[in-house]
């Protein structure tokens, strides 16, 4: 059992936190408001728990980054103290927004929120996954028809096995996890994001992922 924080309170945060909780981790959701997050999420999960940002990052052992990614790199600066030697998984992608609310274009283009967390962060072990795919996908890859690919992006070989491992309680095979390598790799997921908005608009919000095929 590991004691997990997600920063975060929406659908990508609820997701997770529901699967990694039924799996046996300890879970805390962190919001700006942890009472407004506890009466949204009700019978989500008893075992979950609910706190604001600073103290979910600083009594959490994992820290998963599931706040919009345009605002991620400001709101986790501000933990720097709390996130000091933690894991933190990035499953954010930070874009401009659409007129039409779908994502738009990269905020940092040229490199990555990864990037940048671990430059903001140096103290903390930034791993990007999940990045790739619509949120239900994340928890439960044998869902889609062709077997998704979960993309792997850190410095730290050991913060990378931990995050396979958790990788593995949510649904996750070995074979299907794709470490590219340290973190300027994340450019190359993030920019993934830039063929979404087409597929949602052409296909609807129906689940898939960017996969490698081989």
């Amino acid at each position: 059992m590991t004691n997990i924080g997600i920063l975060g309170t929406g659908r990508v945060a609820t997701n997770l936190a529901g699967k990694l909780s039924a799996a046996g981790h300890r879970v805390t959701l962190g919001g700006r408001s942890p009472e407004d997050t506890a009466a949204r999420t009700m019978g989500l999960a008893p075992r979950i728990a609910f706190a604001d940002q600073r103290t979910t990052a600083r009594t959490t052992d994992i820290v998963i980054n599931a706040t919009p990614g345009n605002s991620s790199l400001e709101r986790l600066t501000d933990l720097r103290t709390e996130l000091s030697g933690k894991i933190l998984i990035d499953v954010s992608n930070a874009t401009h927004d659409a007129a039409d609310g779908l994502p738009g274009d990269l905020c940092y283009p040229g490199s990555s929120l990864a990037e940048k967390l671990q430059a903001a962060l140096p103290d903390a072990h930034v791993v990007k996954t999940l990045n790739t795919m619509l949120f239900m996908v994340m928890t439960a890859p044998e869902s889609l028809t062709t077997p998704p690919t979960a993309y792997l992006s850190g410095d730290d070989e050991q913060a990378k096995r931990t995050v396979t491992g958790l990788l593995g309680d949510l649904g996750w095979q070995p074979e299907r996890i794709e470490d590219l390598g340290d973190i300027t790799t994340a450019r190359a997921t993030e920019a993934m994001i830039l063929a979404v908005p087409h597929l949602l608009r052409r296909h609807g919000f129906k689940p898939f992922a960017v996969s490698l095929a081989r």
